[in-house]
């Protein structure tokens, strides 16, 4: 295991067995750990709210004999993301800008090959019934993966009338959105290194009022499948300090286009109301691109003959 990685994977796998003070404190440090690497043990209780003990007994939790240990660890990971930049300057610093497209188009589609060579299909299968079952469907991605938490809730919203993509930037404005998830409803976690503990919150806070919960994650080894019964894995990793997000996608569509499948007069019942209310609200105005009726296509190519 390398140092770099060696804290979060610590954290990852000792966070369903932590204290309530344990887990802020994991929090914090996977959210802001450029910061935490500067504090004692002192100062990092009271930035979380603990006691200097908790933070003691946390270090010790994680398998350090102390605190400075524990510290060392955290300046490696600081240096660990440093180094993240050093290698793409390796792998990219004396390419060429077409060679660095034609390297990264090929690395991701090798993730897609990837993926599509290890995602259990019988996984895929529930995750589609238990979203069908559903009475409400939650979405939650944070920070990179926001983007795709909001292209599946678009296209969620088009099949289903009660889906919320829930958006926020503390961990409580996120209980607040799903206070209501009960046992019938259906969460959908989106996390990819480093994973976002308030998207891990949500996923346990889901469990605990017996929620269906699925996730899209990278590994078996990823926190987010602590609490999910249904594991869509998709590969992500990447050497930069950028994640690569395109294998996610992929399963996400394939996901969409199921559901589709098997909502296809919801589909069309929904398409249709709102192609009603864009054209009575004039939402799409004659700046924008449409398609040509095949009346008119069928005018012009007229036109086109006679004045040949």
């Amino acid at each position: 295991m390398s140092s770099t990685n060696d804290l979060s994977n610590r954290i990852n796998e000792h966070y369903g067995s932590m204290s309530k003070g344990q887990k802020l404190l994991a929090t914090y440090i996977t959210d802001h750990y450029d910061k935490a690497v500067f504090l004692t043990a002192a100062k990092l209780g009271q930035a979380v709210g603990v006691s200097e003990s908790t933070v003691v007994r946390f270090a010790s939790t994680l398998g350090y004999k102390g605190y400075p240990q524990f510290q060392k660890a955290l300046e490696d990971t600081v240096r660990g993301k440093l180094d993240s930049v050093h290698r793409m300057e390796v792998t990219y610093g004396k390419s060429s800008q077409s060679e660095i497209l034609n390297t990264v188009l090929k690395s991701d589609a090798m993730r897609i090959k990837n993926t599509l060579e290890e995602i259990d299909a019988n996984a895929f299968e529930a995750a589609v019934d238990t979203i069908l079952k559903a009475e409400h469907i939650y979405v939650v991605g944070l920070r990179s993966c926001a983007p795709l938490a909001e292209f599946l809730g678009f296209y969620l919203n088009m099949m289903f009338e009660h889906v919320k993509v829930l958006k926020t930037s503390s961990a409580s404005e996120l209980f607040e959105q799903m206070v209501r998830i009960h046992e019938k409803d259906v969460i959908i976690g989106i996390s990819f290194p480093r994973y976002s503990m308030r998207t891990l919150k949500a996923m346990e806070f889901a469990n605990n009022r017996n929620a269906k919960v699925i996730t899209i994650t990278d590994s078996v080894h990823s926190p987010m499948n602590l609490y999910s019964s249904c594991n869509l894995l998709a590969k992500s990793d990447m050497s930069s300090i950028l994640d690569s997000l395109v294998a996610p996608l992929s399963v996400i569509n394939a996901l969409l286009v199921a559901l589709c499948m098997k909502k296809q007069d919801d589909v069309v019942k929904t398409l249709d109301m709102l192609e009603q209310v864009w054209d009575d609200y004039q939402v799409y105005g004659n700046d924008e691109i449409d398609y040509i009726e095949d009346s008119v296509r069928m005018h012009y190519a007229d036109l086109g003959e006679i004045n040949e």
